[in-house]
């Protein structure tokens, strides 16, 4: 029985040295938001988006003062980039030049076919993908025939947008499938969920294997964008939609990231780094688990091994929960009990929580890469290939 609905098959593209589709992890994605036009603090903020995990960095190149420091640029980034241009075809010309690994544009917004036709033939030399991505608050106007068309069908304002924006994408793959390039992936971002969802089904359902970006469209600040982000994102990637990921928020692009990860630990698509699960607290919690949960929360940010801690606060919850994670504490008065998968290792007291729970991650972890692994039976602990959830696929 299958965690999630079977993913979409599709062709593998090469970004670089990074492989997207097929059975290829699920790529995290972000943007820089530095100036192109100053390689130092650009490159800056690539390292930092690659040390937090980013495995392909956007960036824009809106003139042609951006195009010309490219070449300062691509030769030194620790991770592939995406060139995101607009309208003016040899800002993509120069980027092909400079070594970009993937360009992100929509064909039908150059102007002359001969234009597209030569930033085509070059990226096919090339063999550098282009990402067709259409975002409804930025496609043409739907023409009349098209909406009277749409209204012959009784369709909602949802079915209306969704198909607006898959026309659109069809739209720009025919211009490069008639120019016989096919290293072509497609996104269509709406803001409106509902708006998403369904044109991200409609075009998985054609007969296609282009693989998909997935994104939110001007998702928002991180509190809101990161749950508008988690739902939209998440509940794409659990129906079996989606091939690379990019968290939008007005935010430090670094925080994308981490959002990115989180969405597919939650789905158990990938485990890179911690997992905490922490109890909500309530009036029996007899410690300050507060602090005790931000402290062990900023002492997993520094891990990259793939592993689930339970900090819980009572008796009630506290010691089911705690068994059910790799490394678990549960909390009473005065003192608390670490386990580790399933197993009492010690009681400590309120004092040494925080250090004990620390030192049993840290062992767990140094076990592992000494070959020791953990004897749990099937009926209890954490089990990577339990079933927790059944959708179906598109």
């Amino acid at each position: 029985m299958s965690l999630i609905a079977p993913r979409r098959k599709t062709r593998v593209l090469n970004v670089g040295d990074v492989k997207i589709g097929g059975d290829h992890p699920i790529v995290v994605q972000s943007m820089a938001t530095a100036d192109t036009r100053d390689p130092a603090a650009t490159l800056a903020q690539i390292r930092q988006l690659a040390e937090a995990g980013c495995e392909i960095v956007r960036i824009a190149v809106p003139d042609r003062s951006a195009a010309a420091a490219l070449p300062d640029i691509v030769p030194h980034t620790p991770v592939p980039l995406i060139a995101d241009i607009h309208f003016e075809h040899t800002l993509a010309l120069k980027a092909l030049d400079a070594g970009i690994h993937g360009l992100r544009l929509n064909p039908g917004n150059i102007r002359k076919p001969e234009d597209v036709r030569e930033v085509v033939t070059k990226a096919k030399v090339r063999q550098v993908p282009i990402r067709i991505g259409v975002n409804f608050g930025s496609v043409a106007p739907m023409p009349p025939e098209f909406v009277d068309e749409m209204a012959m069908r009784n369709a909602t304002q949802v079915e209306l947008r969704a198909e607006w924006l898959v026309r659109s994408a069809l739209n720009h793959i025919k211009i490069l499938e008639d120019l016989d390039f096919g290293l072509t992936k497609v996104s269509l971002k709406a803001f409106e969920l509902p708006v998403l969802f369904e044109a991200y089904r409609r075009f998985a359902g054609l007969p296609n294997d282009y693989p998909l970006h997935l994104g939110v469209t001007e998702a928002g600040t991180p509190r809101a964008g990161s749950v508008r982000s988690a739902t939209g994102i998440g509940t794409l990637l659990a129906l079996g939609i989606g091939d690379t990921i990019r968290v939008s928020l007005t935010t430090d692009p670094v925080e994308e990231v981490f959002v990115g990860y989180e969405i597919l630990k939650s789905l158990e698509l990938r485990q890179k780094g911690a997992i905490m699960i922490a109890c909500p607290t309530c009036g029996r919690v007899e410690v300050d688990l507060f602090t005790l949960a931000n402290q062990v929360d900023a002492f997993l940010a520094e891990i990259d091994e793939p592993i689930r801690v339970a900090v819980m606060g009572c008796v009630v919850n506290g010691p089911g929960e705690s068994r059910d994670a790799d490394v678990g504490l549960a909390a009473g008065k005065g003192k608390g009990v670490i386990f580790r998968k399933g197993k009492t290792v010690r009681t400590v007291a309120e004092s040494e929580m925080l250090e004990a729970l620390k030192a049993e991650i840290q062992q767990v972890i140094e076990d592992r890469r000494n070959g020791i692994v953990d004897e749990v039976d099937a009926t209890q602990g954490y089990r990577p290939d339990r079933p927790v959830l059944q959708l179906t696929a598109v």
